[in-house]
């Protein structure tokens, strides 16, 4: 192997901490080089190593852009000894197979939501991580936000009764007409790239023991991709949960736990930007009470979990937490999916 050497003014993206997880990127998206990239750049532990790209040009861009080696072909990343871990940030129907290669790599993965399009493709991820000892993750930032975990406190200590209902939303404008997102080849559509929003944040507080109950999909007839949609679902012990996803309107993200005796609601609950300080309302008969929390970076801080994750799988030789979290994965395509079969198209 030929020695490495940082172009002039580059620093080599293989210096850093001696531990720190090597990550390299196969994708250049727009929501990586906004969002992600950053994050990953700057998180400490985390070393940028490499970026990849089909296009040649476009990885030299990134690489430019973000101090780290560029890379024509994703099989060429997958091939370096400096790679200890992927970020995936192509459209969604290719999630799988670049997946599945990084894996058979030995490479630990993070991929952004969805993970798959589909149920059997998302159970083979998590079935050949386990069996390569591999970390594998799914990118949903706000989980990883302690605005949630706030809220499930104050759930538990009985501050809005007994919890009745959970509603939540996420929608944004409409996007230009060539975004990925109107190709079903590519596994656009609004179920898939929003929708599984609520669906997870429904799981995060509700758990995973839920039925479908229907749905309401509004279809795009230029793209045949689905713009829009709402859904119904219950919890095992009697909650109704509710969701509403989309890009023909105007940008909500928010979710509200209902209670016996008063309500919680959260605004921006999916992305808020690093800088925002979050507002907690809780309202009663006679109260109206609103907690600000500290500011967070909750995409630096879901980098930090993976890398922490890698760390734990290197210690044990497999990924202590992977069969809960593959759990709740695999459930998470399994109500989308329910959700396409029960809609009422329009």
């Amino acid at each position: 192997m030929s020695a490495h050497i940082a172009p002039a003014g580059r620093p080599d993206p293989r210096s850093g901490p001696r531990n720190a997880l090597r990550l390299g990127v196969i994708g250049c998206s727009a929501f990586g080089a906004r969002t992600m990239l950053p994050a990953i750049r700057d998180t400490p532990g985390v070393l940028l190593t490499a970026v990849a790209s089909r296009d040649r040009a476009k990885a030299a861009a990134f690489a430019e852009r973000f101090h780290c080696d560029p890379v024509a072909g994703y099989e060429n990343l997958l091939l370096r000894q400096d790679v200890d871990a992927v970020y995936i940030a192509l459209p969604n129907a290719l999630h799988h197979e670049a997946a599945v290669a990084a894996l058979e790599c030995g490479k630990h993965v993070l991929a952004e939501k969805p993970l798959t399009t589909t149920v059997r493709d998302t159970v083979e991820l998590t079935r050949l991580a386990a069996a390569r000892g591999l970390v594998l993750r799914e990118n949903f930032g706000f989980l990883h936000h302690g605005q949630h975990r706030r809220v499930q406190s104050l759930v538990r200590e009985g501050r809005i009764g007994r919890l009745r209902h959970f509603s939540s939303s996420f929608c944004f404008p409409p996007l230009p007409g060539d975004d990925i997102r109107y190709r079903p080849e590519l596994g656009g559509g609004a179920l898939l790239d929003v929708g599984v929003y609520p669906v997870r944040a429904m799981q995060y507080f509700l758990g995973d023991d839920l039925t479908v109950a229907g749905a309401v999909l509004r279809r795009d007839p230029a793209s045949g991709v689905d713009v829009s949609g709402s859904f119904v679902a219950c919890s095992a012990d009697g909650v109704i949960a509710t969701g509403d996803f989309g890009f023909e309107h105007g940008f909500g993200s928010r979710y509200r736990l209902w209670g016996s005796t008063g309500q919680l609601t959260v605004e921006r609950a999916f992305t808020p930007p690093p800088w925002y300080a979050p507002v907690l309302r809780l309202v009663s008969q006679d109260l109206v009470e609103e907690l600000t929390l500290p500011a967070e970076h909750q995409l630096s801080a879901g980098v930090s979990a993976f890398a922490a994750a890698v760390g734990a799988a290197r210690a044990h030789g497999r990924d202590p937490h992977h069969r809960e979290w593959a759990a709740t994965a695999v459930r998470t395509a399994e109500l989308v999916a329910r959700i396409g079969e029960a809609a009422h198209r329009i």
